[in-house]
């Protein structure tokens, strides 16, 4: 169930940013040569801009990516999962963790793509996949192409439901793609 969230989450997501890139300025009607000088102008312009944004990401810019929130102090944090709730017990059950790690571990796992999408906003096509470690620690991995520099970050959410927790996110260019990945120009099959 949680693959199938994650999935359909990110399935959105990048949906989302592909319809945001759309462009309609072939759809414009030339009616003067003025117009036409503008119409020129204007697709210079818009190849200007492809190719910049079709340029090969080599790294990623934390500072876009941070939140500007304080980091909180975890054994004072006010959980939205109570420590004694089921969820919390069956996950320090199946990961055999303690019951205080299965708190923070879910809450940072639901509150996870408030970091993912901003990591994303900056991979676009250099992205092949992630994950969210479940145990111990919970980190997002996400995978990327092979000319992305590795790089590491702690990422503090901004999210009421998370706010001031910390979720280590770590670039890996690796090119891996993940069997839950899913191409977003694809027709989901029901």
């Amino acid at each position: 169930m949680r693959t199938r969230l994650l999935r359909l989450t990110l399935v959105s997501t990048l949906s989302m940013i592909a319809l945001a890139s759309c462009d309609n300025s072939g759809n414009e009607r030339v009616d003067s040569s003025a117009d036409t000088e503008k119409s020129v102008s204007t697709e210079t312009d818009n190849a200007t801009t492809a190719t910049e944004t079709s340029s090969v990401v080599t790294d990623i810019d934390w500072s876009k990516v941070a939140s500007g929130e304080q980091a909180a102090e975890r054994a004072n944090y006010d959980y939205p999962f109570d420590i004694d709730s089921k969820n919390v017990q069956d996950y320090a059950d199946y990961f055999k963790v303690d019951k205080a790690t299965a708190q923070h571990n879910l809450t940072v796992g639901m509150a996870s793509n408030e970091a993912l999408s901003k990591v994303l906003d900056q991979l676009s096509n250099s992205y092949t996949s992630h994950e969210l470690t479940d145990g111990e620690t919970v980190e997002l991995i996400v995978h990327a192409t092979p000319e992305v520099q590795a790089s590491q970050y702690e990422y503090v959410f901004a999210d009421d439901f998370a706010k001031g927790l910390v979720l280590p996110i770590k670039i890996v260019p690796d090119g891996k793609k993940s069997e839950a990945t899913v191409n977003p120009h694809e027709e989901l099959g029901e």
